[in-house]
C-alpha cells in the first residue's frame, strides 16, 4: 500500500531538531521520516537547531528512538549536487558514508541529484560521463547493503526527460531508481504527469509538492527545484497534476512512501496538508485493493 511520510526540511524554518520532528510524526499518526545526512559537525545541528541527522550519531541508537516514536526512515537524503565540479571529491565520499549508515539505521532508500546550473567549463556529455563514474563507484557499494540509490529531478539535467532517461540508463540494475517530485518537475517547466509516466517503472519513492500561484508565476521554467512548498498541498496550481500523479501510481501498484515536502511554519502549514494527503492516498489505496 501507499504510506504517508514527510521530509525534515519541512522544519528548518523552525529550527526544531530531528527529535522534534519524531514527536511531531507520533502526534500526527505519521510513521516514515526523510531527513538529510550531515558528513561532519556542524554548530547549528550540535545545538540542536537542525532537522537533519549527522553520520557520526549512532545509528542503532537512533533507530532503536525511532522504534520508540513508531517511525522509519523511508529514504536518506544524500543529495550533494553529483554534476557540480566538487562532486567527484565529494559527492561520491559522502553518499557511500550515508549507505553504510542507513543499513545500520534501517534505512534502504539513499536520494540523489545534480545542481541547479550546468558547469561552465564543461559539456554536457562531460557531465554525464563524471556522473556516471560516481554513480557506477556508489551501486558497487549499494549492491553489498541492497540499498536503492534514487535520483531525484531537482537540477539541470535531471529536470530534463532525455538526461534523466539517460542517467536512470547509466547501469542496468534495480538498486537504480528514480525518486518523483512533483513540485520540482512542475516549477522546472515540466509536465509532471508525463514525467512520472515516462518513468513511472523507475519509481520508487515521492515527493508531493504543490506550487504557489505566484511563484508559479514569476519563476516557472526558471528554477529547476524548490526545497519546500510555500503553500499547503492542495491549495496551490499543482494540485490537479498532483491527483493525476497519483492516478499513475494507483495504475503501477505504486507500493512505497509519499513524502510529503511542505513548509512546516512549526506544525500549521503540514497539517493542513497532511489531511489533503491522507485523503488522496486512502482512495489510492482502496482502488489499489491494499
Amino acid at each position: 500500500m501507499i504510506e504517508i511520510g514527510f521530509h525534515t526540511d519541512a522544519f528548518n524554518s523552525a529550527y526544531w531538531s530531528f527529535e522534534q520532528c519524531l514527536q511531531w510524526a507520533q502526534r500526527n499518526d505519521v510513521h516514515y521520516i526523510e531527513c538529510g545526512t550531515i558528513d561532519g559537525v556542524s554548530w547549528i545541528h550540535g545545538l540542536g537547531y537542525q532537522p537533519h541527522v549527522a553520520l557520526w550519531e549512532d545509528p542503532l541508537a537512533l533507530r532503536e528512538k525511532m522504534t520508540r516514536y513508531g517511525v522509519r526512515f523511508s529514504q536518506l537524503d544524500a543529495a550533494f549536487p553529483l554534476s557540480s565540479p566538487a562532486a567527484a571529491a565529494l559527492a561520491e565520499t559522502y553518499i557511500k558514508n550515508s549507505i553504510r549508515w542507513a543499513y545500520l539505521a534501517g534505512c534502504d532508500h539513499i536520494d540523489t541529484t545534480d545542481n541547479m546550473h550546468k558547469p561552465d567549463d564543461l559539456s554536457d556529455e562531460q557531465v554525464l560521463e563524471m556522473m556516471k563514474r560516481i554513480y557506477g563507484n556508489v551501486l558497487e557499494v549499494a549492491a553489498r547493503y541492497d540499498m536503492i540509490i534514487n535520483v531525484e529531478p531537482h537540477g539541470y539535467y535531471t529536470t530534463k526527460p532525455e538526461f534523466m532517461e539517460r542517467m536512470l540508463g547509466f547501469f542496468d540494475t534495480p538498486l537504480l531508481r528514480m525518486n518523483m517530485d512533483t513540485g520540482n518537475t512542475f516549477i522546472a517547466g515540466q509536465d509532471p504527469v508525463a514525467f512520472l509516466e515516462r518513468f513511472k517503472t523507475k519509481v520508487s519513492h515521492v515527493h508531493v509538492k504543490d506550487v504557489s500561484q505566484s511563484l508559479a508565476a514569476a519563476m516557472r521554467g526558471e528554477l529547476t527545484g524548490i526545497a519546500v512548498s510555500q503553500t499547503a498541498i492542495g491549495d496551490g496550481v499543482n494540485v490537479d497534476n498532483i491527483r493525476r500523479c497519483f492516478d499513475i501510481l494507483v495504475d503501477i501498484g505504486y507500493q512505497g512512501v509519499v513524502s510529503i515536502e511542505c513548509e512546516g511554519q512549526g506544525g500549521p502549514m503540514i497539517e493542513k496538508s497532511l489531511t489533503w494527503v491522507r485523503e488522496i492516498v486512502e482512495d489510492a489505496n482502496v482502488r489499489i485493493g491494499a
